[in-house]
């Protein structure tokens, strides 16, 4: 009798330390799922960094006078540079596009501009850094909500608190980012 009971009390601790086993690496694949996917976000954003300077030097040629939205996006792309964390990127990001999109609503007011080989490539390859950034927010928001949905599932919010694993934030943009830009001349 005795050791019928000690064998389940070992059978208890064995399912147990293979549950724990199990969840923590699961946790970990996720984890390395998430940080691989905001590393694609910021591969792309760093493109996107690189190729504001070009275009923002070929816009000051034409449109001299509208320094301040040219100072906007120059100010977003420093701020850019500076943001250490997730949060600050997310927030830099948002900034960026905001200028951009204000710098493009000035674009507009140019035609010779917008025939100009130069901005005209410029603005293909900011389009299509634009769309990658897109479907890398998605990539990164997917992966971050199957890594916190996995953390929060039952028995794994035990293993997660005890490993110390806690819910990612998604890449979301702030609602001041999701305003279209205005410009007045």
């Amino acid at each position: 009798m005795k050791r019928t009971g000690l064998l389940a009390i070992l059978a208890v601790v064995a399912v147990l330390a293979f549950s724990a086993i199990g969840a923590y690496n699961k946790m970990v694949v996720l984890e390395q799922a998430v940080d691989g996917a905001w590393a694609q976000v910021n591969t792309q954003l760093q493109r996107r960094y690189d190729l504001i300077p070009n275009l923002v030097n070929t816009v000051k040629g034409y449109a001299a006078h509208e320094q301040e939205a040219i100072q906007a996006v120059t100010e977003a792309r420093a701020a850019m540079l500076g943001a250490r964390t997730p949060a600050e990127q997310q927030q830099a990001a948002a900034s960026l596009e905001n200028a951009l999109g204000r710098l493009l609503v000035v674009v507009e007011n140019y035609p010779q501009l917008k025939a100009d080989t130069v901005f005209v490539g410029l603005m293909d390859e900011l389009a299509g850094t634009e769309n990658r950034i897109a479907q890398h927010r998605m990539l990164f928001n997917d992966e971050v909500r199957a890594y916190n949905t996995y953390i929060a599932r039952f028995p794994n919010v035990i293993w997660a608190k005890i490993f110390g694993h806690s819910p990612r934030i998604y890449f979301e943009i702030p609602e001041a980012a999701q305003v279209a830009p205005q410009v007045e001349f």
